[in-house]
């Protein structure tokens, strides 16, 4: 699993000149870490496909490549939306094409929902966890809502004590926002700092006992956390696809059956629409329980005196 600290190699068919601009427009775009990681990818993988420099390629190997991966391979369509989003970027920032083809795709979008866990099965998860590290990892990943590189990036001056909230500013297309912090929440976060005492982050990268990152220059890698807690499902069987992303849906669904507003809920996960976070109403049945109840009370029709 890739930690996106570094980038996918170069290829014989993809390297130098246009391997490094690609790199380059994407960062001056302001894209993050992962982003860059699965656009360079993408781009590496049509040339390979194709066994040229994507700079020699024209439209008719463009649509060859895409109609391989949708309709021979059938690509899951998160597949599918970065190979064609890293191509779209190459093709109109660093070597420009007037491509049709390139607008005329579309991703058919599988309109899944997302898995839940109860706060039981969470907390078998951090029962089940091996190290006091990853037993924190898991209670902060949920009780934050946190992706699983806001978890990862989090430094030691992103905690607010005094105002109880957590500052997020690292995180997918950088957006800024603030999260209310539990006190056990913080507790753990006190617990978790006290075994490595490092500077910076709240999970340092391991030195080299594996066990001491007080000078640790860099956070634990994603694919770590990864790794370990797809261990820690299998092991338990939920008899569902859990990740660490599941402990974020989860976060937001108990928070909704919580009563706490979608507007917050909305701020808290750093979503940009409403649209977004509705998903959480599928999740639920507090909604329609509060729903009936308002209807029964409304609908009550008059009693017997005719009031």
């Amino acid at each position: 699993m890739p930690t996106y600290n570094n980038l996918p190699k170069s290829s014989a068919f993809f390297k130098g000149k246009y391997y490094d601009k690609l790199v380059e427009d994407l960062r001056l775009a302001g894209m993050a870490k992962r982003t860059v990681y699965g656009y360079v990818r993408a781009v590496r993988k049509l040339a390979e496909f194709h066994q040229q420099s994507p700079s020699k390629l024209d439209e008719a190997d463009i649509r060859a490549f895409l109609l391989y991966q949708i309709v021979d391979l059938e690509a899951a369509s998160g597949t599918q939306s970065v190979l064609l989003s890293g191509i779209k970027f190459f093709y109109r920032t660093c070597c420009p094409r007037k491509w049709k083809v390139l607008d005329q795709t579309k991703i058919n979008y599988a309109h899944t929902l997302p898995e839940v866990l109860t706060q039981k099965q969470i907390f078998q998860m951090i029962d089940a966890a091996k190290s006091f590290r990853l037993k924190c990892f898991i209670w902060i990943s949920y009780t934050l809502g946190l992706r699983i590189g806001d978890a990862v990036n989090l430094q030691v001056g992103d905690i607010d004590s005094q105002r109880m909230m957590v500052h997020i500013h690292r995180g997918k297309g950088v957006k800024d926002r603030y999260i209310p912090l539990a006190q056990s929440t913080l507790c753990v976060l006190r617990a978790q700092w006290k075994t490595h005492r490092n500077k910076t982050f709240l999970f340092p990268a391991a030195g080299r006992n594996h066990h001491d990152g007080s000078q640790s220059t860099t956070p634990m890698s994603i694919s770590t956390v990864q790794g370990a807690i797809k261990k820690i499902t299998e092991e338990l069987n939920f008899g569902k696809k859990v990740s660490q992303h599941t402990l974020r849906h989860s976060y937001a669904t108990h928070l909704l059956e919580a009563n706490v507003s979608l507007k917050a809920i909305q701020k808290y996960l750093g979503h940009r629409s409403l649209q977004s976070t509705m998903i959480y109403l599928h999740l639920t049945e507090t909604a329609e329980v509060d729903a009936r109840k308002v209807i029964n009370q409304l609908f009550r029709g008059r009693d017997k005196t005719g009031k």
